[in-house]
């Protein structure tokens, strides 16, 4: 595991650069382009990869409580309360709390850093946009979501045994039938997305696919 100051560097620096992203884009792929979460567009995933760093505690249990207790949903309430935000302002969050420490309750640092990479999957994929990002992040950001605690908030079950391998990454995880691909194509795999399935190779592939399908 990274030092934990080293990874909220790490998440800081890629605020950074997704504000850089985002800055570029136009309103049509702002407002209109239905990301990976089907329940958001771009903007919706980049309103909420700040709601936790920019909200308070008060806002967080009121929509809890609006959601009836239920976590994710919670989240799209959260959205929605700030979708009127103008895009320049989700920009600005974006920079201005580059540096916030915020994680979720009984989360660490790999919540905040994990959710960052896969939202930017979830923006970049169908804008067939290359962020041209370093990689190793992802090596944290996969352990975590192999490990019991990805199950509050990122998986509803645990994904399937098998032996996970980065061909573009010295990482490896899991055990039992190996199935192997881009990083970003087993993470998009393991959280049933499957836009990049025909990535993957390997015993495992067709019970991941199967899995993300």
């Amino acid at each position: 595991m990274v030092h934990e100051t080293e990874a909220w560097q790490t998440i800081a620096t890629e605020r950074r650069a997704l504000a850089d992203l985002l800055e570029g884009l136009t309103p049509e792929q702002w407002g209109t382009t239905t990301s990976l979460c089907d329940a958001w567009t771009v903007k919706g995933v980049a309103i909420h990869l700040m709601v936790g760093p920019t909200g308070s505690l008060r806002s967080f249990l009121s929509a809890m409580v609006a959601a009836r207790g239920r976590f994710e949903r919670a989240n799209v309430v959260l959205v929605q309360r700030k979708m009127a935000m103008p895009v320049e302002a989700v920009v600005a969050d974006l920079r201005d709390r580059a540096t916030s420490r915020f994680a979720p309750p009984t989360m660490d640092v790999h919540a905040p850093l994990t959710d960052l990479l896969v939202h930017r999957l979830d923006i970049c994929v169908p804008l067939g946009i290359k962020h041209e990002r370093s990689l190793d992040p992802w090596a944290e950001a996969l352990d975590f979501l192999l490990s019991p605690r990805a199950r509050r908030g990122f998986l509803p079950q645990a994904p399937p045994e098998l032996t996970y391998a980065a061909t573009d990454l010295a990482w490896t995880g899991g055990s039992g039938p190996r199935v192997e691909g881009p990083v970003e194509a087993i993470a998009l795999a393991i959280l049933g997305r499957s836009p990049r399935l025909d990535e993957l190779a390997g015993p495992g592939a067709e019970v991941l696919r199967e899995w993300a399908r």
